[in-house]
């Protein structure tokens, strides 16, 4: 391998890391403009009530600015600088994160070469991000409907996916798994589809702490929880049983790799976060939903299942008996 070439694939390995941390931190900054209700902060896209930089007061707006800018799907709320800097901060990052995701597909280029499925993946991602833009577009010409905001984050999750796969697969090495259980790839799946129906069940939790907010008021936090109904029993239940099954993978990853393998690591990682993010939906259901709270559960959430797919895609790809090595 030629130092070229070598040059370029770090390069392509660091922007992959980078476009991933954007992206969760976007998912941070995306549950916090929601959980302090900013989506709204800026009535138009894709500049703020008519700027490319958005006011930093009420008197540099027009007089009859709320009719300005409503639109057939939304009335616009009185001006609120806090709101409306989040909300603009929050389009910058994801104007960031399609910045960076360029230069990876354009250092991922080489892979033509050697591994395309690299690059077209790369290149999917690329393409998905677009999307995203386009699908946050649509988050605020439909008042921030709520399938719209699942969808939202959803496609965040398949964009991590795709550059974790891709700077994964970009590398050479293998994991020498020490006896001859088969079981894993099966265990992920399962852990893979209960996150999914915990995301899921998730966005409807947050989808009925949205409606009490409205029916109940702000001051009457503390009822909330008692109004939340089956939905909130069947997150908080997945979030229990995706606790156990992470238990489950620890001992089994201690029988099966080296106890300084990524995959061992990663499993301890992953039932750490989960703890977190019980701690964390405990502090919710205990004191009222506080707002920054609900942002750091999403973003822990969006954590679990970045490494629940960077061990998946490890067992998956990189994983070979030790029998096998040692043919």
């Amino acid at each position: 391998m030629n130092e070229l070439s070598t040059t370029s694939e770090r390069r392509f390995r660091r922007f992959g890391i980078l476009t991933i941390a954007s992206v969760f931190f976007l998912i941070f900054v995306g549950g916090l403009v929601r959980s302090t209700g900013s989506g709204m902060g800026c009535p138009d896209w894709p500049k703020c009530f008519g700027q490319w930089v958005p006011p930093s007061d009420i008197s540099q707006l027009p007089p009859n600015y709320k009719e300005q800018f409503k639109t057939a799907a939304h009335e616009v709320a009185d001006f609120d600088v806090y709101k409306t800097w989040t909300e603009y901060i929050n389009r910058l990052i994801g104007v960031l994160t399609g910045f960076f995701i360029f230069l990876t597909v354009f250092f991922a280029v080489p892979y033509l070469k050697k591994d395309k499925t690299v690059f077209w993946l790369s290149f999917l991602a690329f393409i998905l991000v677009g999307f995203q833009g386009w699908i946050g577009a649509q988050v605020v010409d439909s008042n921030l409907a709520h399938w719209m905001v699942t969808i939202h984050m959803l496609i965040a999750l398949v964009i991590v996916g795709l550059l974790i796969y891709t700077i994964t697969r970009s590398q050479n090495f293998v994991i020498l798994q020490l006896n001859n259980d088969s079981s894993f790839k099966g265990l992920m799946f399962a852990i893979l589809c209960l996150s999914l129906i915990q995301t899921v069940s998730g966005t409807q939790v947050r989808e009925n702490i949205d409606q009490l907010a409205k029916e109940m008021g702000e001051q009457n936090r503390q009822y909330w929880v008692s109004k939340l109904g089956s939905w909130f029993v069947f997150h908080r239940s997945a979030s229990i049983a995706n606790l156990i099954i992470t238990i489950a993978l620890i001992l089994k990853s201690r029988n099966a790799f080296e106890r300084h393998s990524i995959i061992y690591k990663s499993a301890l990682a992953l039932i750490l976060l989960i703890s977190v993010q019980i701690a964390s939906g405990k502090v919710l259901d205990n004191w009222g939903f506080p707002r920054h709270i609900q942002s750091a559960h999403l973003f822990i959430g969006s954590l679990i299942v970045g490494v629940q797919l960077f061990i998946t895609i490890l067992i998956f790809s990189k994983t070979k008996p030790a029998q096998q090595a040692a043919k």
